[in-house]
């Protein structure tokens, strides 16, 4: 046996170029793993090799027994190389640096012809290439780690502001995004491709708004990603990206505080859907009269106060936490709600459940269902009482009977009625039965389709999404409501008094 270092590798080709020309080819960018390097080694010289760790672990090609004493003298560096012969084969053994824990490895090649000066040569190039590429491989390992802990960590920062913690999402974002939520309000864009271009999109759009936005692949739907913008700066410069991308369209929401962004989302959502049907394919969510606005708002702080009061006694986390998944379970499906929210959908469920009990609601009813929007969203306005006085005893009939308000909902509703398909008739039939397209062509006499294609032609009539849950068809169902076109909802806490004590979590039966 014999030991000599052969610390000092240099890439000779000999009279035979072939080998070192194949050998570096596997180092390009579209090259092999080591797996096919040590297979590749073997065919050349024409032995069995094999790759393995300190330990003993092998890491490409076939086991060869070898002496452990003169593999941990390898290991830890008192030999770079070694060479043994005896029954019949030879022996060679070269020490590999390793990244990470283990820092070195052995590269043993076992073959029954002596070696001579090409198969050495190759031998110890080969080791040289592995090392290369295995601190690669480390590299760029190392790299999509950190950035996969960086896209985690924004999700974790939108799901945050989604639930509206704000505090825990600023300290979140404080430590690698100093300042990025140093705001109170907030616009939300989402941004959508081809799902196989989103990743290439997505960092487009943090070099576009210059680390200054948090962006995030959105975890419900593959082909989007969702920008939350503080500056409104940058939002041209999302813009200049989808006139780049011929494929990209882009929605934005109207300006929203950060406690909304979960309305501003949806809000950008619905605008993501106008965008394509623009030929600059953008659009900023219409900031259109909605019918929340014309309400007296006093009225109507009183009626959600008292209509969610039943939520009141339960400890403020938990309470948040039911309010913003309900709000989000509303306005999207509680699939995509459950995605966003990093939760799964049985959790989702669960929680709106409880907050059915709590109301004494039933949102399989789009008017309860619009009514417990409402509410959803004038809530994220009111400031908490501290004295936890009574409100009000205000009724939904009393927020529906203002004269804007109504006028609204009939100019609303009568664009509908220059259809000779009685589109109005449709689309009342189709929410009185839950957007059951099924039931209310039962209803109406007609095939199912027939009623699905109504509702569609009156989406760009009325310029509103409703095959889509959310608050494009909470709108229009409010509207219905207040021409009284459809019954009020049946509403526990809309017509009983709210109990002095006894617990407010029991459910109600129904």
């Amino acid at each position: 046996m014999a030991g000599h270092d052969d610390g000092n590798r240099h890439m000779t080709g000999g009279a035979d170029p072939t080998w070192a020309q194949e050998l570096l080819e596997h180092l390009r960018p579209t090259g092999s793993g080591i797996r096919k390097i040590v297979g590749w080694l073997a065919a050349s010289v024409d032995a069995t090799v094999s790759l393995r760790d300190a330990h003993g672990t092998p890491l490409a090609g076939a086991p060869i027994p070898l002496d452990e004493e003169l593999v941990a003298d390898l290991v830890c560096g008192r030999l770079a190389s070694a060479a043994w012969e005896g029954d019949g084969r030879h022996l060679r053994l070269v020490r590999v640096e390793l990244p990470g824990p283990s820092t070195a490895g052995v590269l043993a090649v076992s073959r029954t012809a002596p070696f001579d000066r090409r198969a050495a040569d190759i031998l110890t190039h080969t080791a040289t290439v592995l090392e290369l590429l295995l601190r690669a491989q480390q590299t760029v390992a190392t790299g999509d780690r950190l950035a996969r802990a960086t896209s985690d960590l924004r999700l974790a920062i939108l799901q945050l502001l989604m639930v509206e913690d704000i505090v825990a999402a600023r300290r979140v974002a404080a430590g690698l995004w100093p300042g990025l939520l140093d705001t109170d309000t907030a616009c939300v864009y989402v941004v959508e491709s081809a799902p196989e271009d989103r990743d290439r999109l997505a960092e487009e759009c943090v070099a576009a708004t210059h680390d200054e936005a948090l962006v995030v692949r959105c975890p419900a739907m593959d082909g989007h990603v969702i920008v939350v913008v503080p500056d409104d700066t940058t939002a041209a410069d999302l813009r200049a990206l989808c006139d780049r991308n011929p494929h990209a369209f882009l929605g934005g929401s109207a300006r929203q505080s950060l406690a909304r962004t979960a309305t501003a989302y949806g809000q950008a959502v619905s605008a993501l859907a106008v965008a394509h049907f623009r030929p600059d394919k953008t659009a900023v969510y219409a900031e259109r009269t909605h019918p929340e606005r014309l309400m007296d708002p006093e009225v109507l702080r009183s009626w959600t106060t008292r209509l969610l009061r039943p939520l009141d006694t339960l400890p403020h986390h938990t309470r948040a936490e039911l309010l913003a998944t309900t709000r989000l379970g509303l306005e999207f499906t509680a699939v995509n709600a459950a995605k966003v929210l990093g939760v799964s959908r049985n959790t989702v469920r669960a929680r709106m459940d409880r907050v059915e009990n709590l109301l004494g609601a039933d949102f399989s009813d789009l008017t309860v269902r619009a009514t417990v929007h409402l509410a959803l969203n004038t809530q994220i306005g009111i400031a908490e009482d501290p004295t936890g006085g009574a409100p009000a005893p205000v009724r939904l009939g009393d927020l529906l009977t203002g004269p804007a308000l109504r006028t609204w909902a009939r100019d609303l509703l009568a664009r509908l009625d220059s259809d000779a398909r009685d589109l109005r008739r449709t689309l009342r039939a189709w929410i009185a039965v839950g957007g059951n397209a099924e039931r209310a062509a039962h209803l109406l006499g007609v095939h199912a389709q027939t009623v699905r294609e109504h509702v569609r032609s009156a989406e760009p009539v009325l310029e509103r999404q409703l095959l889509a849950a959310g608050s494009d068809l909470y709108e229009v169902v409010l509207a219905h409501l207040a021409t009284r076109d459809l019954d009020q909802p049946d509403l526990h806490g809309d017509h009983r008094q709210v109990p002095e004590s006894g617990h407010p979590d029991s459910p109600v039966h129904r």
